[in-house]
């Protein structure tokens, strides 16, 4: 028996004509904001006030940054503020290895394995093989 595989799940379900809830939500409070200073105060101020209050809004309803929403920018804005910020970086002097070596005797050389065709070919050849014996499908998953 076959299952239907919901699709498209990231989408939010437009709920408010074209807003979803969370943009109604947002450009709601905004708007209630702004009549809240028309209310109490002069309207000069209250017009000074309740405009970066409509762009924040706007804003957090519509912009995005980098494909992330933009209240979770301001999320991490403030996780980034408000947490501690300790960086200790600890240079250790490091002494040099200085080898004796008797006059008489060869210096000591650093063994460089040679990656010759043959084993590149062999390297590739068993990374294949080992890819192959379990693959994914669409159709396990």
């Amino acid at each position: 028996m076959r299952f239907q595989v919901p699709q498209f799940i990231e989408v939010e379900d437009k709920l408010f004509g074209p807003l979803t809830f969370k943009q109604f939500i947002y450009v709601a409070g905004a708007i209630g904001l702004s009549v809240i200073f028309f209310i109490l105060l002069p309207t000069f101020v209250a017009i000074l006030l309740s405009i970066p209050v409509l762009i924040f809004g706007a804003a957090l309803s519509f912009f995005r940054v980098n494909e992330r929403p933009f209240i979770q920018v301001v999320e991490d804005f403030f996780h980034y503020t408000l947490s501690s910020k300790l960086y200790v970086w600890k240079k250790e002097e490091k002494q040099p290895e200085t080898k004796v070596v008797e006059p008489g005797q060869p210096t000591p050389q650093i063994y460089v394995p040679k990656l010759s065709e043959s084993k590149l070919k062999d390297l590739s050849w068993s990374l294949d093989i080992k890819e192959n014996q379990n693959p994914i499908t669409k159709d396990t998953v």
